[in-house]
Order: C-alpha cells, then sequence, then structure tokens
C-alpha cells in the first residue's frame, strides 16, 4: 500500500498503515499486529477521504472488501485453533508412547522408549540408550530389533 496517497490524513493513521504493512510482510498473525476492525475502519476512512471524486467507489465495493476481511479474520483464527488441536494431539502421541519399544526409519536405532517431548516438528523420544528419534515416517512403533 502506497503511504504517500494518504498522507494528508493524521498520524495515527499512517501509524496504523505502517504496522498493518509490517505484519503482512512478515506474516504475522499475532494480536498486536494483525488488523484489526478498528484498523480496517481507519484504513476504509482513508480511502474514502483520499478516493478521486470524479470516479467513487460504489457501496457494494466497501461491503465486499468488509466481507472479505471478515472472512480472512476468520481464517486466520481456524488456523490458531487448528494449530492448538495439532499441539494437543502431539502431547498425546508423546505421552503415549512411553514405555513402547521403535525401531528408527533408518533401523539403525532402536530400544523402548523412555521420555518425549514435543518441538515445533513434532514429536521427539528418548530411548533408553539415551538416543533420541524423531516419530516420522517410516519409524515402527511396537518392534525393537534388540
Amino acid at each position: 500500500m502506497d503511504t504517500t496517497s494518504i498522507g494528508s490524513a493524521d498520524g495515527s493513521l499512517n501509524t496504523t498503515v505502517r504496522r498493518v504493512e509490517a505484519a503482512w510482510q512478515s506474516g504475522s498473525s499475532r494480536s498486536e499486529d494483525a488488523l484489526d476492525y478498528s484498523s480496517f475502519l481507519t484504513l476504509l476512512i482513508a480511502q474514502i477521504q483520499n478516493q478521486d471524486p470524479m470516479e467513487p467507489m460504489k457501496s457494494s465495493d466497501y461491503v465486499a472488501q468488509l466481507a472479505t476481511f471478515s472472512q480472512v479474520e476468520k481464517t486466520i483464527e481456524l488456523n490458531d485453533r487448528m494449530a492448538s488441536v495439532l499441539d494437543a494431539v502431539r502431547s498425546q502421541q508423546a505421552i503415549s508412547m512411553i514405555g513402547v519399544a521403535i525401531t528408527s526409519a533408518d533401523s539403525n536405532k532402536s530400544g523402548v522408549i523412555v521420555a518425549s517431548r514435543v518441538d515445533g516438528d513434532g514429536v521427539v523420544v528418548t530411548l533408553e540408550s539415551g538416543e533420541e528419534v524423531r516419530i516420522g515416517r517410516g519409524v515402527e512403533v511396537g518392534r525393537s530389533n534388540a
């Protein structure tokens, strides 16, 4: 968004525009960085104040923008909730694997799981030998070569 086109608006608008641009460029969905309704309305008012008087936007265009914004906001909220569900599933998986025998995908590590943890990429288990194995494709659970 070109902030020079709304330079005549007050400083809070320019601050809002910069914050929104930074959030979109970083892909952030944190509440303090995300575009909220107040920010959206501030931008919408600036758009109305700075539109070409010879070719004003139709009211249906504004309604479409609001609907699109609402849909994006709900999608972000849904993604956050799905991430929470995935974290809960991974935590349950990590807990349920303690005491189970496994063999790594490359068959180089095998043993009984004594500890497990969840990190950003999934579940990592610690075997009796102290070796760590990331749970993923090809890992055999319930089998041991020992």
